[in-house]
């Protein structure tokens, strides 16, 4: 009776510590508020359109930059021009910070802050000539990045393990070739703030005329704000840094989170940022990104219209990307 007793008491104690270090890792330590990233925002939608050259594309950069140093972020704006779809000459303006954390490494934080000049994805041609709110495409990533940036400020001040943070907002990724274009077709029209600085960064290293960050891997967030995200392994993610994206998604799954992050791989290669980060910068990096392999485009069904606004913003989504990407670059 005795012996079953200790036994009961030792097997009690075996369950309490198992369900102490699994609250530990995820909802003390790593903690995330998707309401901080889901005001976030809302913050940068209520700017308007950030379309690249406008007023409103100006005002949220200058707050961007006023918000990462607001949580102890050494920010540097990229400044430089490339060619778009036209041929013409594109300024951009990339948002690039570096917070110091307590480890010796450094990992790469992205998503692009601008949003499409056109919403050419409208069904009716005369409707394709609006700006896209980009509340999905563009701020989701951003806030989410924010929030996470938050965190690590605050991991920092208690002594806690936090790796140092390379954080870009890349600017220009929407500037692509729209549907209604008809003149000469060119390649690259993409991702042209990521183009930059990926080449500024190749360069830095190959003649050290400034100091180089040495980024272990990256982590882009593109789209990671709808109730119905799902984020296959994406193709050149897979190519370039599949380690990277199995200790991604085996955090998601431990967390709870595999109804998100599925096993499921994407039917074809997805140019995003982190293909210029990969090819040209040579940093692993891993593009979280919501894809539908059932929709036309391979998005959701209001990608690049006017419907893309705070609707379509899921708390349970920022929880579930904020909380995988903080609790995989924090752990050890």
């Amino acid at each position: 009776m005795i012996y079953r007793h200790l036994l009961y008491i030792a097997l009690s104690l075996v369950l309490l510590s198992c369900q102490t270090k699994t609250k530990t890792s995820t909802d003390v330590r790593y903690a995330f508020s998707a309401d901080s990233a889901y005001t976030y925002i809302a913050q940068q939608v209520a700017f308007g359109a950030r379309v690249p050259g406008s007023d409103e594309h100006a005002a949220c950069g200058d707050w961007l930059v006023k918000e990462l140093a607001r949580h102890g972020a050494q920010v540097k704006e990229q400044h430089g021009f490339m060619p778009n779809y036209a041929g013409e000459q594109q300024p951009i303006r990339n948002i690039v910070s570096y917070f110091e954390g307590t480890a010796s490494h450094t990992i790469l934080l992205c998503a692009h802050w601008d949003t499409r000049p056109w919403t050419d994805e409208e069904t009716n041609y005369e409707d394709r000539f609006y700006f896209v709110p980009g509340a999905n495409d563009g701020a989701s990533g951003v806030g989410v990045i924010l929030e996470v940036l938050r965190q690590c400020a605050i991991l920092k001040d208690k002594g806690e393990y936090v790796p140092n943070l390379q954080i870009v907002f890349f600017d220009c990724e929407d500037m692509g070739t729209p549907t209604h274009y008809t003149g000469k077709q060119r390649e690259h029209t993409w991702c042209l703030g990521s183009q930059y600085w990926a080449k500024e960064y190749k360069q830095s290293t190959v003649n050290s005329q400034q100091p180089t960050v040495n980024c272990q891997y990256g982590i882009l967030l593109d789209m990671v704000g709808d109730p119905s995200a799902t984020f296959p392994r994406e193709y050149f993610s897979t190519m370039y840094a599949s380690g990277y994206v199995e200790k991604i998604w085996r955090t998601a799954a431990q967390l709870g989170y595999a109804r998100y992050f599925v096993q499921q791989s994407t039917y074809y290669p997805i140019t995003d940022d982190h293909y210029y980060v990969n090819t040209i910068a040579g940093i692993p990096c891993v593009d979280i990104i919501d894809y539908k392999p059932n929709t036309e485009t391979g998005f959701a069904e209001w990608w690049h219209t006017r419907q893309d606004d705070m609707q379509n913003i899921n708390k349970q989504t920022l929880q579930a990307v904020g909380e995988t990407v903080i609790t995989t670059i924090c752990s050890k």
